[in-house]
């Protein structure tokens, strides 16, 4: 064997899978883990040179540049959505694979703005969290009863609303690139209004909305003008969606009473900002896509589809969860394959 081959991997990781999805693929292929490579180019330009498949985290970005380091590479897999981190236009014209695990994370990211908003309506809790076992009481609100509007109609937005109907919140929803007469609206029992009426109506406001770049800085003064007062905010779309001046002005105005958002841009509200020096204004670091049981299903359709296309040569394009042999039912339960054998998540 020469030393070309003896250094040839089938399968490049950058970003670990579960335990049992990874040693199925290493039963099957030869796989290196390699999570150093994120933060340094010029070595991953060697490694990514001789494998055929590489799964990345979001801040490697696959570029033409990047696909003329990597002759041999099939297909590149993200445990995680994202469209603007990859050149799929290039990959296309490469015949490699794109694979994202698009809904894995569907469930774990409406539990996380269904915990943020009982978090903002009982913002006593948090002081409670922080260690103050003395702090004064603060009177909160419930759901039920409560009228949150749903900003855009995601997948996550599916799964949310089911949650929210269980607690006996009336929703209202709006999104620019759903029509109002769509038979989804009634499906998922919103009812669709305007975008100021929904910011009139609304006690809270879930933001999901599916991102493109026509829509950076679309919640603007103009939006935020017909805000209902104290309103809480929830979002895990990106942070590019807000105008942030004109959300720094509604948060001390008291439009908005306060915000929780997961993973903001780098510099969203970083020193010298207006909403750099804001408390009502709560960040989190992605913490919605991050749990145990998004992370299995996400792992196993990752695995399962790399081995398919290292299997069948024949196999390009861009390839999400979705559009796999997955199913959601109407509260969310993803059905897959793991190893064989059917699982179930809910």
């Amino acid at each position: 064997m020469s030393d070309k081959d003896a250094s040839r991997v089938d399968i490049l990781l950058l970003e670990r899978l579960v335990p049992e999805a990874l040693a199925w693929l290493e039963s099957r292929h030869s796989v290196e883990c390699r999570p150093e490579l994120a933060t340094d180019p010029i070595a991953l330009r060697r490694a990514v040179y001789n494998a055929q498949a590489v799964v990345l985290p979001r801040k490697v970005v696959v570029t033409q540049e990047f696909l003329d380091f990597a002759p041999l590479l099939k297909a590149v897999a993200r445990l995680h959505v994202s469209t603007d981190n990859t050149d799929l236009e290039a990959c296309r014209d490469r015949k490699v694979r794109v694979i994202q695990a698009t809904t894995a994370n569907v469930r774990s990211n409406a539990e996380y703005l269904l915990a943020a908003l009982l978090m903002l309506f009982r913002r006593g809790m948090s002081a409670s969290l922080n260690g103050d076992r003395h702090a004064d009481i603060r009177i909160g609100r419930e759901l039920n009863g409560s009228v949150v509007g749903i900003f855009g109609l995601g997948p996550t937005a599916h799964t949310l609303a089911v949650m929210l109907h269980a607690l006996g919140a009336k929703l209202i929803g709006y999104d620019p690139a759903v029509h109002y007469t769509a038979p989804l609206w009634s499906r998922l029992r919103i009812q669709p209004v305007s975008l100021p009426e929904l910011m009139a109506q609304s006690d809270a406001v879930s933001v999901q909305m599916m991102y493109a770049s026509r829509y950076r800085g679309f919640v603007n003064d103009k939006v935020l003008a017909y805000c209902k007062p104290a309103q809480v905010w929830v979002g895990i779309s990106r942070s590019h969606v807000f105008e942030p001046a004109a959300l720094a002005q509604a948060l001390t105005d008291g439009r908005i009473a306060a915000a929780m958002l997961d993973g903001a841009e780098a510099g969203f509200a970083s020193r010298g900002t207006p909403l750099h020096e804001l408390t009502n204004l709560h960040l989190t670091p992605r913490l919605g896509s991050h749990t145990r049981e998004a992370r299995l299903r996400a792992s196993w359709y990752v695995a399962h589809r790399i081995h398919d296309t290292l299997a069948n040569p024949r196999a390009t394009g861009f390839d999400q969860l979705a559009s796999a042999p997955m199913e959601f039912d109407t509260v969310g339960a993803s059905v897959g394959v793991s190893n064989g054998a059917q699982f179930i998540i809910r």
